[in-house]
């Protein structure tokens, strides 16, 4: 015999995820117009006025929706950004911008980022673990913002052995040319393997503020592993990025 399960959410919060599904899909391409709110609210089952204007409200917050004044709830130009991790890993070239940058003008759009602090910590034990450090042994965790056309897209707190980087840039709070991966490959530290692990989680109030996340949005979490040579780690990056904001893009050849 099967299981029954129910949607616990609200009807407001069920619509929304519908309108969502078929923006982000493609469906409701930009420029589309809603139907009124009677129509919607009898599309979907006979709701009530103030569950579809809460609806609405929600994927207005996002920035998916606009309302007109006099003509009605139109979808916004708002695409949901797709990222290929592999894009950001290899170092920049001697004088060239860090790869977020450059990327970004591939695309015509501006990406900066912000760095926010830079500390030395005792890591979170899967930090400690993925970096091979020893109990209490400490690590440089610098942690930013990303931005694309000044909307804040990533939070990124990235860690590395502090005796692999002690008396570098590393540890000074500014900015890196090209990034901490020219600066490590300048070292005798390319990257040369990366792991990813990707997960769906609920935000937490530093990730809301930092990314300007809307009510009860996730966040995408990369838990990223790189390796230099002789499988050696020199840095674990925890990367929050805004679940409507972005796609991860993945590409491998099947032999």
């Amino acid at each position: 015999m099967a299981r029954e399960f129910k949607d616990g959410r609200s009807p407001h919060q069920k619509i929304a995820a519908e309108i969502r599904r078929q923006i982000t899909r493609g469906e409701l391409p930009p420029g589309s117009k809603l139907g009124s709110t009677a129509e919607l609210m009898e599309q979907y089952g006979g709701v009530a006025n103030t569950t579809v204007q809460k609806a609405l409200q929600m994927l207005k917050a996002e920035g998916l929706l606009e309302g007109l004044a006099g003509r009605g709830v139109y979808v916004r130009q708002h695409v949901q950004q797709t990222i290929e991790p592999m894009l950001y890993m290899k170092p920049a070239g001697q004088g060239e911008p860090y790869p977020w940058v450059s990327e970004a003008a591939k695309r015509q759009q501006v990406g900066r980022s912000q760095l926010l602090d830079v500390e030395v910590v005792v890591p979170p034990q899967e930090v400690a673990e993925a970096l091979g450090l020893e109990q209490g042994e400490r690590a440089v965790l610098r942690k930013q913002v990303l931005f694309l056309d000044d909307e804040p897209t990533e939070l990124t707190r990235s860690y590395y052995p502090l005796s692999l980087v002690e008396g570098t840039a590393v540890l000074e709070k500014r900015r890196i040319r090209g990034g901490t991966p020219a600066l490590l490959a300048s070292m005798g530290f390319p990257p040369r393997e990366v792991a990813d692990e990707l997960s769906s989680e609920i935000p937490t109030e530093a990730e809301v503020v930092a990314l300007e996340l809307p009510k009860d949005m996730p966040v995408l979490l990369a838990f990223r592993v790189v390796y230099s040579d002789h499988r050696r780690p020199i840095e674990v990056t925890l990367m929050t990025k805004a679940a409507h904001r972005y796609r991860m893009r993945y590409t491998s050849i099947v032999e």
